[in-house]
């Protein structure tokens, strides 16, 4: 479970990428070491997840499928 919210089958929920109104986030939790990588939108705060990463080769395809060259952590 990603945080405590339920996992989302509904691919149509995943966020376009915009880099003037969303950057790139790397939540992860202090406790489990769990990661979830998505997009935070500046003006509001929210949060989108879009994967759970599990290791550095799942960070690779989340930062070449939507252009990033650099993640941001967040704990």
């Amino acid at each position: 479970m990603l945080f405590g919210r339920k996992n989302r089958t509904n691919t149509n929920n995943i966020p376009g990428y915009n880099p003037e109104t969303h950057r790139p986030i790397l939540r992860c939790s202090i406790c489990t070491g769990e990661q979830v990588a998505g997009f935070k939108e500046i003006r509001t705060g929210k949060f989108e997840e879009v994967m759970l990463v599990r290791n550095s080769q799942e960070l690779r395809e989340f930062m070449e499928k939507y252009g990033i060259s650099e993640v941001t952590k967040e704990y």
